[in-house]
């Protein structure tokens, strides 16, 4: 199987470019720590998994009326002591060599404040054409601005993109913006393909682009 006119293929980062469990896990529960809040729940890890850190402090916090102040620590305490967390998707590097120049690779993230970071600490910074995070929006995912915002650039249709993503925010931001999606991980989302390894895109890119 392979999908026609394929012009660019999009990465979600938590979840398909890195499994970041260990590392965003350490990440919010040294915030509750700090605010003698109790460590963080499965349903809590979801939701940040999920979201951007501005809204994690809302949800986290919202409640005890301390938002505004772990959202202040949180940017003050940074991300650089969990990037070495970040376990990189095997496939990762493999498939983007192969993808390239031919096709346009990006990334469509709701990580903000932290993402530069993590693309320089994995090397990353030269493997993608584009990279485009909450900050660069004016809604994250599941709003489709993201993936507009990457369509516009390149000048595409939706349907000449796939985008990667392994969360209901991923499936309902592609859904909003047209883009076919492959679902990694997760059988249950809706998707137009599922996959359990960024191997598996090789397939479907194969004889894709045009």
């Amino acid at each position: 199987m392979s999908i026609p006119n394929l012009k660019t293929v999009i990465f979600d980062c938590d979840g398909v470019m890195f499994n970041t469990n260990r590392a965003n896990e350490a990440y919010y529960n040294q915030i509750l720590q700090h605010f003698d809040r109790p460590l963080l729940t499965a349903e809590q890890f979801k939701y940040c998994h999920m979201h951007t850190g501005d809204e994690a402090m809302r949800y986290l916090f919202e409640d005890t009326g301390l938002a505004a102040a772990a959202q202040t620590y949180r940017l003050q305490m940074g991300y650089s002591e969990f990037i070495q967390l970040m376990e990189i998707e095997p496939h990762l590097r493999p498939l983007l060599a192969s993808l390239r120049p031919e096709i346009k690779t990006a990334v469509g993230t709701n990580r903000a404040d932290t993402m530069a970071e993590v693309m320089r600490v994995h090397r990353l910074q030269d493997a993608f054409d584009l990279v485009v995070t909450s900050r660069d929006v004016a809604i994250p995912k599941p709003a489709p601005d993201i993936l507009n915002r990457i369509l516009a650039h390149f000048a595409l249709a939706p349907d000449q993109a796939l985008y990667i993503g392994d969360s209901v925010v991923d499936e309902r931001a592609a859904a909003a913006a047209g883009v076919p999606f492959a679902a990694y991980g997760d059988p249950h989302l809706k998707a137009d393909y599922h996959i359990e390894s960024l191997e598996e895109i090789h397939a479907l890119v194969k004889n894709g682009a045009c």
